[in-house]
């Protein structure tokens, strides 16, 4: 049982994180054929950046958690293995994704229910600016009419 929840922990961990890499590499990929070469950084820096902070805390995150694995092993009188460990690490990171995206969806649903009057996202700034722009269309016409 433990080698199927490692095989389903780690097809999860790298399918999830090889689509979103082959993802972003096939948009730069893209992008790069129709510009130049230099304006990859300030199309997709923020990707760039975002995916290097990823993989650097995560492997900081393993590092660092090797020695609490190793620990808890050794005060229940179990060797510490790298498949066990494997498991735990794909655990703790299939959890922490997990309340990330909950987190996220959340973000997006509410934010596409409510409003929050005023703000950049929602729809009442739009009906103002629409608004306004047409009381300065009709104000521009009709001094165009005089």
């Amino acid at each position: 049982m433990e080698t199927f929840a490692l095989v389903v922990a780690a097809v999860v961990l790298i399918g999830v994180t090889g689509y979103l890499v082959a993802t972003m590499v096939r948009h730069i990929q893209v992008e790069s054929r129709s510009q130049n070469i230099r304006k990859i950084w300030s199309n997709f820096g923020l990707s760039i950046a975002l995916a290097t902070l990823f993989f650097v805390t995560w492997v900081a995150h393993a590092i660092v958690e090797w020695p609490v694995y190793a620990q808890d092993q050794q005060l229940h009188g179990q060797s510490a293995d790298v498949s066990g460990y494997l498991l735990e690490f794909s655990q703790s990171t299939l959890e922490n994704w997990q309340s990330e995206f909950l987190q996220l969806f959340s973000f997006v649903v509410l934010a596409a229910l409510l409003i929050h009057h005023g703000s950049a996202e929602s729809k009442d700034s739009d009906d103002r600016m629409e608004a306004t722009l047409r009381r300065i269309e009709q104000q521009l016409k009709q001094l165009n009419d005089r």
